[in-house]
């Protein structure tokens, strides 16, 4: 593949991001001969991406989060290390148009799209804009850059139920379903001072929600030279508040027919802005087969993994080659998919507690082995879990030839994951995946939601609580101290024995 590049244009690639991507990304470059560099915050600096790096730099920052938003001091030390090219993996400055545009300024590849592409397709509102214009389809909805002073009758005159969403939205933050319309006013309020505060930017807009949804995303790759390619769906309906935890290709919801239908829309739609490098489309699919476009991703997806697994593309390598100017050397016919994949993203959460993020250490971990078994992680043993970032410690990613032996594998996967320091949603991913529900594909957007007692951890019986608490007690140095001291009337004795 590829093989008219014998030279690369860059021999360093600097990774702008941490946690599991960034070691994902890592693998990938190191793979292909070239020199993989990362930047982190102190707070990273023994985790596995440092590790892996053949560069570490340190950044700085009032916070953590705040040394990965740094896009000046990210290109300076791809400078300082001589990195050619700059990848920013998801989240962070991953779709930040004015950071894709001073990394081309610089000299430095962007590992991604075009700056005008992010930008057009990165905000909700003009992404919508672009793919109606061309014809792709949309849902009713009212858009407040339209006319600010009438925007909430035209929300109004769209009809209930309503999903209202920050343009400058992600994440699920921001977003409100109306279905009394006589407090439509006090949501937007609400969303409009949700998004200021999440994105600095309070534009709305309105549109049709379609009641137990679908979502179904769809992978693309170009060129940026008139060729595009689809790399199948996904199916992304497990959520909670509107994120993503459970995700798995090919979606059990769609007939041959429709899954051609949405790939090609998506494939389309990208086309009509010759896109380049990576990027996903997104879709709300309803129950009588209808689907309208959500968003475009302009970056490598969290769940790109089951995509891998069922194509044998490496897409970070795809990337890479686009990255580097040439031509995408897969074609449409060239994606043969095979089997069936499933990913479980393991946060650091208690689910039982409507999802609450926890942190701790992380005393022992044991991933999953076995065949078509995979972790991706950025997380090693004896690292920490902390509130600086977000909850995800890894993702598990599994194949088998069918739906029915990925689930059992999975299962099995999951049961095999030890992970001991801080609360996690292993044992609930296990029963979700196990359950009938899921079996039967009836887990829609709002699902789990709207069935808090799914996430709620069985009873133990007492004789196992009992022997749980007694071993826990036992465990703990204090306890054991006590039960191992010598009594002073017998240390007195000495070392004289009977």
């Amino acid at each position: 593949m590829n093989d008219s590049l014998h030279h690369w244009p860059f021999d360093t690639v600097l990774v702008a991001n941490r946690g599991e991507i960034a070691a994902r990304v890592l693998r990938t470059v190191q793979r292909l001969g070239l020199k993989g560099a990362i930047v982190h915050h102190a707070a990273d600096r023994d985790t596995l991406g440092v590790r892996m790096a053949d560069i570490a730099i340190e950044i700085t920052g009032e916070t953590p989060v705040a040394a990965y938003l740094d896009g000046a001091q990210i290109i300076a030390a791809a400078r300082q290390c001589g990195a050619g090219a700059i990848h920013p993996g998801y989240g962070f400055l991953s779709e930040n148009a004015k950071f894709a545009a001073a990394v081309e300024a610089a000299g430095l590849r962007f590992i991604g799209p075009t700056p005008q592409q992010i930008h057009a397709m990165g905000d909700k509102v003009r992404a919508r804009n672009a793919v109606e214009k061309a014809g792709f389809p949309v849902a009713p909805s009212a858009i407040e850059d339209d006319d600010p002073a009438t925007f909430v009758a035209r929300a109004r005159a769209v009809g209930a139920p309503l999903l209202i969403k920050p343009s400058a939205g992600g994440g699920g933050k921001g977003m409100h379903i109306v279905r009394d319309l006589s407090q439509l006013e006090g949501e937007i309020a609400h969303a409009r001072s949700e998004a200021q505060r999440y994105f600095g930017d309070g534009r709305l807009f309105a549109e049709r929600y379609v009641e137990h949804p679908h979502h179904i995303e769809v992978q693309v790759l170009g060129d940026g030279q008139g060729h595009v390619i689809h790399v199948m769906e996904r199916e992304c309906s497990v959520q909670r508040r509107f994120q993503k935890i459970v995700e798995e290709t090919p979606s059990p919801s769609l007939t041959a027919e429709k899954r051609r239908e949405i790939c090609e829309t998506a494939a389309g739609i990208a086309h009509s802005i010759d896109y380049r490098n990576a990027g996903t489309v997104e879709f709300i699919f309803g129950a009588g087969g209808e689907f309208y476009f959500l968003e475009m991703n302009t970056r490598l997806q969290v769940e790109h993994p089951i995509s891998e697994e069922i194509t044998g593309i490496d897409l970070v390598e795809q990337q890479l080659w686009v990255a580097a100017g040439e031509k995408l050397a897969l074609t449409q016919a060239d994606v043969k998919p095979h089997g069936h994949a499933i990913e479980c993203r393991i946060y650091a959460e208690d689910a039982a507690r409507n999802y609450t993020p926890t942190t701790g250490p992380l005393l022992v971990l044991q991933p999953p082995a076995g065949e078509h078994v995979r972790w991706d992680s950025g997380v090693v043993e004896g690292g920490a879990v902390t509130a600086a970032f977000d909850p995800m410690i890894a993702k598990l990613i599994v194949w088998a030839e069918d739906r029915d032996a990925t689930i059992s594998r999975m299962a099995a996967a999951l049961r095999d994951t030890v992970l001991l320091g801080c609360k996690t949603n292993i044992a609930f991913l296990r029963r979700l995946v196990t359950s009938q529900p899921f079996h039967a594909n009836e887990i829609h957007t709002s699902w789990l939601d709207g069935h808090p007692e799914v996430a709620q951890e069985p009873a133990l019986p007492p004789d196992t609580l009992h022997a749980l608490l007694a071993a826990a007690a036992l465990s703990t140095k204090p306890l054991r101290d006590t039960a191992n001291a010598v009594p002073d009337l017998h240390a007195a004795i000495g070392a004289w024995r009977n």
